[in-house]
């Protein structure tokens, strides 16, 4: 959804930028072409640091690769002296150069280690799957995917690694698709365990909370945020912490004490007040863009909320 983000963000000449989830390059570049600005481009992931090099070479000092989660920018932004920026891209969930790389361990249709981390540290899915108890295998599974066979999986990942552990993307496949039957709209049945336990390995959740709130302490008054996330949890996730920032919390009842959201100053203002899907065009040409769906806002000028605030 670029076209649809570079609207939102607008930028500007002399504006900073951030792009938290850096990937192949496209939003940085299309900021960086839209005016003589500066971008801050972060990943956690050090190949895409590096790949990123020779498009920083060609905007020499106007593209800054920083190797990081999107969930720190504030602090590793602070340490590089950028305090405040006017405004924050952030494109959720696993990118297209990780899904197609095999050895990266994201996709279920191409043979690979059951890796899934975004970043070079930390365990792997592959310890998950063998390490993980049976109910906290079925509660990853149906709390971060969505799945209604989530303990028909696990008991079945279980079973399979007493035979031997569970080592690669297309065995822990073969294992859910025993148990699970096809769906109609043709989904395999994979999908949605294998999207529970990259999130699990990544933090993908805990780090979307952390960027929000980070989003909303370096974005300079009228800076902008734009979020495109790829299914329910982020989605809502955004969209909850939106609309709490931007006064849309409804009170309790008016018999009770406000509580600590009610009666603070927004700290954003919502460019629209639904949500953004992409065009038939971009479907055309990227049907992984099906499920994207962009929010947008714009910080005001009020203090930024407490962080135990809940969104």
């Amino acid at each position: 959804m670029l076209t649809e983000v570079l609207a939102v963000m607008s930028p500007r000449d002399g504006g900073v930028y951030v792009d938290g989830t850096f990937g192949a390059g496209g939003y940085s570049r299309a900021i960086l072409e839209a005016a003589d600005c500066v971008v801050w481009a972060i990943d956690r992931d050090p190949d895409a640091i590096r790949r990123g090099e020779d498009l920083a070479a060609a905007y020499p000092g106007r593209l800054r690769l920083v190797h990081g989660r999107f969930g720190e920018m504030a602090a590793l932004l602070r340490e590089r002296n950028v305090a405040l920026v006017d405004g924050i891209a952030l494109d959720l969930g696993v990118s297209s150069m990780q899904l197609d790389e095999a050895p990266r361990g994201f996709s279920f249709r191409a043979d690979g280690p059951l890796d899934m981390r975004m970043g070079s540290t930390g365990p792997t899915a592959a310890d998950a799957v063998n390490t993980l108890a049976e109910s906290e295998l079925a509660d990853i599974i149906h709390r971060l995917g969505e799945e209604r066979y989530s303990r028909r999986i696990a008991r079945a990942i279980v079973t399979a690694r007493e035979v031997r552990p569970i080592t690669g993307t297309l065995g822990l496949a073969g294992i859910v698709r025993q148990v699970v039957p096809r769906s109609r709209d043709g989904i395999d049945p994979a999908t949605r365990t294998f999207q529970a336990l990259r999130i699990y390995v990544n933090d993908e959740l805990g780090e979307l909370d952390r960027a929000l709130i980070a989003a909303e302490s370096l974005l300079a008054p009228g800076g902008r945020l734009a979020v495109v996330a790829f299914h329910s949890l982020e989605d809502r996730r955004v969209k909850a912490f939106l609309r709490a920032r931007a006064g849309a919390i409804p009170r309790t009842s008016r018999h009770l004490p406000a509580t600590q959201e009610e009666g603070r100053a927004p700290t954003f203002t919502l460019v629209k007040g639904g949500v953004t899907k992409p065009s038939d065009r971009e479907l055309k040409a990227n049907p992984r863009a099906r499920s994207a769906r962009l929010r947008a806002a714009v910080r005001t000028d009020a203090p930024p909320w407490p962080e135990e605030c809940a969104a």
